[in-house]
């Protein structure tokens, strides 16, 4: 997979790190594309630069990407590229703002709990007719009833990546201490099968935070719990049971009230840091630092080894849960096209190419060959020498973020079989019931306006473990009916019976 905290004081420094376009002469931001455009030759086409927004961290060398990617898409497309990463912390306001203001923006990085909202506020565009245009190579890439997940009143709004559309909940610990305590991990199937490991590495490394976040400003638990239900959007009212179209309250389950009780006794036990509520620093970051043992993520094939490349340090994965499939799975990662492109046309032309132009999708994913990567065989590369994770000016480990990941090289010490396990993966994934329902907020945006506000206030204290659940979890549920809960949960359960009887 971050913009404007304050539109104008956010916005200069992180366009200024995010530049790039390189000899492009002159541009017609509103040089509208003839319908024939898309059999035309990118030389016949209206200069155009696309501005790129995505979450992620700041890379040094983003500016020099944008540059070489403007290079291939102004031969094909007449564009340049603008490339704008924001950090996942600062991500939620920082889009809001951005969506609900004027800037020009013509790709964003979309995601599942805010879809419905951006969707219902006019801030994206229906693609349908775009796909149909100038989309071709995505319709290819992905199956129609992916696609279809992402439908809202029978349009499509966003275009998931191709990608892992199922995860599990998971663990990565670093192997170094696993090898180095002799800790045998076969038998981790658990949160609670954790606390002899961490117990272990305690004793021994009283110094590392054992266990965080993946990334900064979300709990110790966000990730876990995520994967282990279908949260059917913003996750106020769920499914637990995915074989089972009964929507309840979460936060009133035994599942999350045993997860609580498992992660304040890590809390207490002195394995997640002190300050977890309020950190900016996650686990990968930690763990880079040398600070830290374990992350909490969402698993997939490969996550091991990408996950040791971004923090420099081999990791295992454990996994936690059974590996599931919902709407959120296929929607939590899309490319949306704003209103405020000032040419959908072109955006569409863009993500077109990041669905099916090799070159591109490894330029964005790993960087420039020879600068921050080299070729070991046609589809397997590494670092050049004297570079590694810590040191590379590009190193930013999303390609499941950005396009056709299927198309994305491979690390020398990932299994060459990856995108065809990743194939397997999904299609053996369970499915939720609810695959393909997406939650319109409209009838209750006040009430979840008001439980978002509770949600924040109480939510990372409970799963980090910093507070008592025995005492703050029934303040939470009672503030949570106050705030209208159970009208949300009536009303998602209500559009569910419908979208259910529909789908027959």
């Amino acid at each position: 997979m971050n913009y404007k905290r304050n539109l104008k004081m956010a916005l200069a420094p992180v366009l200024a790190a995010s530049l790039l376009l390189a000899g492009c002469g002159k541009t017609a931001d509103n040089a509208p594309v003839k319908q024939n455009s898309a059999e035309k030759s990118g030389s016949e086409l209206q200069p155009y630069e696309i501005s790129w927004v995505f979450r992620g961290a700041s890379q040094k060398d983003l500016n020099l990407i944008a540059e070489e990617m403007s290079k291939i898409t102004k031969q094909k497309i007449n564009a340049t590229v603008k490339l704008t990463a924001i950090d996942s912390a600062a991500w939620d306001q920082q889009a809001t703002l951005l969506l609900s203001g004027n800037e020009k923006v013509d790709l964003i990085y979309t995601k599942a709990a805010t879809y419905s909202s951006q969707v219902a506020k006019g801030q994206v565009l229906p693609l349908d007719d775009l796909l149909k245009k100038y989309g071709q190579d995505i319709l290819k890439s992905i199956e129609p009833d992916i696609l279809s997940a992402t439908k809202i009143k029978g349009q499509t709004y966003g275009v998931p990546t191709v990608r892992d559309f199922a995860s599990f909940a998971g663990i990565v610990l670093r192997t170094d201490l696993l090898e180095k305590y002799k800790i045998d991990v076969s038998k981790i199937k658990t949160l609670n099968d954790l606390d002899p490991v961490f117990k272990t590495i305690k004793e021994n490394e009283p110094n590392l935070t054992l266990v965080g976040p993946q990334v900064a400003g979300t709990s110790t638990l966000d990730l876990q719990v995520n994967a282990s239900v279908d949260s059917l959007g913003e996750g106020l009212g769920v499914l637990v049971d995915v074989d089972d179209l009964k929507v309840v309250n979460l936060y009133e389950t035994p599942l999350y009230a045993d997860y609580l009780k498992t992660v304040r006794r890590w809390y207490q036990a002195g394995y997640i840091s002190k300050d977890a509520a309020t950190s900016k620093e996650g686990g990968y970051d930690l763990i880079k630092a040398n600070k830290g043992f374990a992350a909490m993520i969402k698993g997939k094939p490969g996550n091991d080894v990408i996950i040791s490349q971004l923090t420099g340090k081999p990791m295992t994965l454990i996994q936690l849960s059974p590996t599931l499939s919902n709407t959120y799975s296929i929607t939590n990662t899309m490319f949306s096209i704003p209103k405020n492109s000032k040419n959908p046309e072109r955006a569409m032309m863009l993500m077109n190419l990041m669905y099916s132009d090799k070159q591109l999708i490894n330029l964005i994913d790993w960087g420039i060959e020879g600068k921050h990567y080299v070729k070991k065989s046609e589809n397997t590369i590494d670092f050049p020498s004297g570079v590694d994770a810590a040191s590379s000016g590009y190193n930013l480990r999303q390609g499941w973020m950005l396009g056709n990941q299927s198309l994305s090289y491979l690390w020398a010490n990932e299994d060459p079989e990856t995108w065809t396990k990743m194939t397997k993966f999904n299609k053996e994934a369970k499915k939720s019931k609810a695959l393909g329902f997406t939650f319109n907020t409209d009838p209750v945006k006040t009430e979840i306006a008001a439980l978002t506000n509770v949600v924040n206030q109480y939510k990372m204290g409970l799963e980090t473990g910093t507070v008592d659940p025995d005492v703050n979890l029934p303040k939470f549920i009672a503030a949570l009916k106050s705030a209208g809960i159970d009208k949300v949960v009536g009303e998602k359960q209500k559009q569910l019976d419908e979208w259910a009887k529909s789908a027959k």
